[in-house]
């Protein structure tokens, strides 16, 4: 099984995901808000790209939530905060979710055989999940304004060590995957630490958001794993 590390969503064509299962990773804080948002009862999850999009969606069975540029959308429900979705409001409610890039790279996903959504919070069912597709995997690092994200890389690392632990064998890898790996596995006891080395950690502390940080990076705490079905309403696998 090949296992490709893509930085970021521009750094892939949507026709590279046929055939082959994908995850993406926004561990700050996307994909992190989606699996809580699933385990506080959510019945699914619709990513959209724009923000008349998710507007037109609202209804008595949405929540309506998104971010632009790390905050809340004036109008909206929930920005971005996976702390914004540990309610009962959620419960029961289709989540309609707009994001700066982690909505974004779902959408662009789409054509993938599998597409699942991942963080450090549920990063062991998301490799158990994918060994037992037995296809080639493309983890998309969300990123951040077009650049490369550190949590994302490392939550890749993370899948690929778990995986390979999994399988009980190595898997063949891109460079950045290989690099992902090291890299997790020298961090993984201070993995916290190392996180808030990150850009979009540092911003998120500076706007308030310390407690996102510190809940992201918390592993194997939420073993549900957002899977996409056809019409790419994410449900839990």
């Amino acid at each position: 099984m090949r296992v490709d590390v893509i930085a970021n969503v521009d750094d892939i064509r949507s026709e590279d995901f046929i055939q082959k299962s994908a995850v993406v990773i926004d561990v700050l804080r996307a994909t992190s808000t989606m699996i809580t948002a699933l385990a506080n009862g959510a019945c699914g999850l619709l990513p959209v790209e724009t923000v008349p999009q998710a507007q037109s969606k609202r209804s008595e069975h949405t929540f309506v939530g998104g971010e632009r540029y790390y905050k809340k959308i004036p109008g909206f429900q929930a920005g971005n905060s996976p702390h914004d979705y540990m309610s009962e409001d959620v419960a029961g409610k289709l989540v309609v979710l707009t994001t700066s890039n982690g909505t974004r790279g779902l959408l662009k996903s789409q054509r993938a055989s599998r597409l699942l959504a991942a963080s450090f919070i549920n990063g062991t069912a998301c490799a158990s999940a994918l060994t037992t597709f037995e296809r080639d995997v493309i983890l998309l690092c969300a990123g951040c304004k077009n650049e490369f994200s550190l949590e994302d890389g490392l939550c890749a690392g993370m899948i690929i060590d778990a995986m390979e632990s999994l399988l009980g064998h190595p898997l063949r890898l891109n460079d950045l995957g290989s690099a992902m790996r090291l890299a997790y596995q020298s961090c993984r006891h201070n993995l916290y630490r190392t996180v808030m080395e990150g850009a979009s950690a540092k911003q998120l502390v500076k706007l308030g958001f310390a407690h996102d940080v510190e809940y992201c990076s918390g592993i194997d705490t939420i073993p549900v794993v957002p899977i996409a079905k056809n019409d790419l309403i994410l449900t839990p696998f």
